[in-house]
């Protein structure tokens, strides 16, 4: 992902402010706010690790279970026409929508790449 560091399955964005001549940016794909910023891409990429460390550490602290930023499912809203279609294509290839659908997505996030 562009823009983005990875560490222990997190995804953090990478920002810069001139105004304050820092960079900067927060953990991405989760709902709690976990941020960080650094004066160079050595101190950034060093906040952004140990702001998931202390994110991990403080939900064990507390007993709660960490969010994870991607947990295999998503909704999606399109036209009652257009489910239709993708139920009727679906069942006739003898799958599951949701089947069909991964594995369109599949095909087309690989040949994307």
């Amino acid at each position: 992902m562009k823009d983005m560091m990875r560490y222990k399955d997190y995804f953090g964005s990478v920002h810069f402010s001139d105004e304050d001549n820092v960079f900067y940016g927060r953990v991405e794909f989760i709902r709690a706010l976990v941020s960080y910023e650094g004066t160079d891409v050595a101190t950034l990429r060093q906040a952004f690790q140990e702001a998931v460390d202390d994110y991990l550490q403080t939900c064990a602290e507390q007993g709660k279970q960490p969010e994870k930023p991607f947990k295999g499912s998503f909704n999606v809203r399109i036209s009652p026409q257009l489910h239709q279609r993708i139920a009727a294509s679906a069942a006739s290839k003898g799958l599951t929508i949701n089947k069909y659908i991964a594995d369109i997505l599949e095909r087309y996030v690989r040949d994307a790449a």
